[in-house]
């Protein structure tokens, strides 16, 4: 009876229509390619979504592939660095190695340009070399490996950059591809000036300028005055000016928004205070003009994914009316069979509720550790290391004033191992922000703020506060750290419903902190704790800039 009714279901699905999908949707394939090339690329990120869908449905797994690794490509040309690496993961799967070796080429390349922009310089070269070992034609697999040999320098492994450079530059022939020549031929001279400042680089990054002015390659003379300016800095500030200036030109002749940030972040080093203050307020619109478009535009790619989700479960509810309008001949037979994997669901569902359970007290434990982690980190760990910055700060030692200030996160820790809650803080929330920006204040560090008043904190919870109180106050420790920073600024604003912080300073930037700092990693868990977003800024040339937002009561 059994057999006889899969018999019936199997002969009933296989006679059900077919999805008359529009076949003019194949179409969005080649618009998508005619708004890339227009570089229209939001248009062409929405009809490569589409297609991809159509393609995944007919089981064309190569064009559907290839539909991602664009996808992947757009989103990381607009900063969106996390989106592209998920979509280009995604794509590997409908690749193969024997039809596909030029999408897998491409898309490696890609991955090695997200992970590198992201300072993971190691993930970097793994995905050039696979970039590398896909490519079709000679010029595309040096040009990966002269990739690769720049992760390696920004990781400081300069040896081993330098010996794949001179393994590219004695490939037969390949000053018959000027590009690229230049390319690594500029790259090469940089990279060995950068491992030992002494060594003389001026004629062959000159020789480099000069190839690629000659060809009419303004991305490489782009990249030529960057090194030639970074070259100059202390051995002729005035000639290095000069160069910087010219890759700005070029930076705006190619409409390349983060060089031109590059070239006016040299620029402002390198100008007198005055006219510095101008190419900073150029920078400075240019910045947030340039992070509102890529935010903008990282969320129509989040809506667009949606879109397509959502077109498929419509696509898969039609399927399902569908399908019960045509099995009704075989109601009995289901109803059987129902009933079987019906009890044995029951059981299953039964030791699943049993499991579940165990697992939710499991977590419940962990949560509870997490907890208790967290707060001694918080109040113990960054408590004690305030009270030692303030005592380094201090000219004049007050020992009372220190005792009392330990005794105060002692009983602090003390609370925690009671599990007290904890009391209202008597000092006004502007003040208490105030007074802990100023504690890290030194003579080898200046700290400023500004629009931190009563109004922007007035309404927020205390709950809220102390969340914002200990991200201030990792940044903070942090700063003095890691970063060898002498300026540090907090802007404070209250707008749109929304408080927006903004830190910055001058020092090293993060260089693969986030993923190994416990502090750093803590402050994105606590934005997400009040409905916040925390954005860390790793494109700026020199230092760190954060954005942190959150809702106002």
């Amino acid at each position: 009876m059994k057999n006889i009714a899969l018999l019936i279901l199997l002969i009933v699905l296989f006679s059900c229509n077919k999805d008359t999908r529009n076949k003019a949707e194949e179409i969005d394939y080649n618009m998508a390619y005619e708004y890339l090339n227009a570089s229209k690329k939001d248009s062409a990120f929405k009809y490569f979504n589409r297609a991809k869908d159509y393609f995944i449905q007919k089981n064309n797994n190569s064009l559907a592939g290839n539909c991602l690794v664009n996808m992947a490509i757009i989103q990381k040309d607009y900063g969106d660095y996390y989106g592209s690496q998920e979509t280009a993961l995604s794509a590997i799967k409908y690749l193969t190695e024997k039809e596909d070796s030029y999408e897998l080429s491409s898309n490696y390349n890609n991955l090695g340009i997200a992970f590198q922009d992201l300072k993971e310089y190691n993930k970097a070269t793994k995905f050039y070399s696979l970039a590398a070992k896909f490519s079709q034609n000679t010029v595309d697999r040096l040009t990966h490996l002269n990739n690769k040999a720049v992760a390696f320098s920004y990781s400081k492994k300069f040896d081993s950059a330098i010996s794949l450079f001179n393994r590219i530059l004695n490939y037969p022939d390949l000053k018959k591809h000027s590009v690229l020549y230049s390319k690594v031929y500029d790259n090469q001279a940089y990279f060995k000036f950068l491992q030992d400042k002494n060594y003389n680089a001026e004629q062959e990054l000159l020789t480099a300028l000069k190839i690629r002015d000659s060809i009419k390659d303004n991305l490489g003379l782009i990249a030529s005055y960057s090194h030639l300016t970074d070259y100059f800095e202390s051995k002729n500030p005035q000639k290095s000016l000069s160069y910087a200036n010219n890759m700005l030109h070029f930076a705006l002749v190619n409409k390349s928004p983060d060089d031109r940030l590059s070239a006016l972040s040299k620029i402002i080093f390198l100008e007198n205070p005055e006219k510095a203050k101008i190419y900073f307020k150029k920078h400075q619109d240019l910045s947030d003009s340039l992070q509102t478009s890529r935010n903008k535009s990282k969320n129509q790619f989040a809506f667009e994914r949606y879109d397509s989700e959502k077109l498929q479960r419509e696509n898969a509810e039609k399927e399902v009316q569908l399908l019960y309008r045509n099995i009704s001949i075989s109601t009995m037979a289901l109803v059987l069979i129902g009933v079987f994997f019906w009890i044995r669901r029951r059981k299953k569902r039964i030791e699943q509720e049993k499991e579940l359970l165990k697992q939710e007290k499991e977590l419940e434990v962990k949560n509870t550790q997490l907890k208790m982690s967290k707060k001694v980190h918080d109040v113990v760990a960054n408590g004690i290391y305030q009270v030692m910055t303030k005592i380094e700060n201090q000219e004049n030692f007050d020992k009372e004033e220190a005792l009392d200030e330990l005794e105060f996160v002692y009983e602090k820790s003390r609370d925690i191992s009671y599990e007290k809650p904890e009391t209202k803080d008597s000092v006004e929330f502007d003040k208490k922000i105030s007074v802990l920006i100023a504690s890290f204040n030194n003579d080898y560090v200046k700290t400023y703020l500004a629009g931190n008043d009563y109004n922007v904190w007035n309404g927020v919870s205390d709950s809220v506060q102390n969340e914002i109180y200990q991200i201030i106050r990792e940044l903070l420790v942090n700063m003095k750290k890691h970063s060898q920073a002498s300026l540090v600024a907090f802007k404070f604003e209250r707008k749109d419903d929304l408080i927006h912080i903004q830190y910055t300073d001058n020092g090293i930037g993060i260089q693969d902190e986030i993923s190994h700092n416990n502090g750093l990693r803590n402050t994105v868990s606590r934005m997400e704790t009040i409905h916040g977003q925390i954005i860390f800024d790793t494109q700026t040339e020199k230092g760190l800039k954060v954005y942190i937002s959150f809702p106002a009561p």
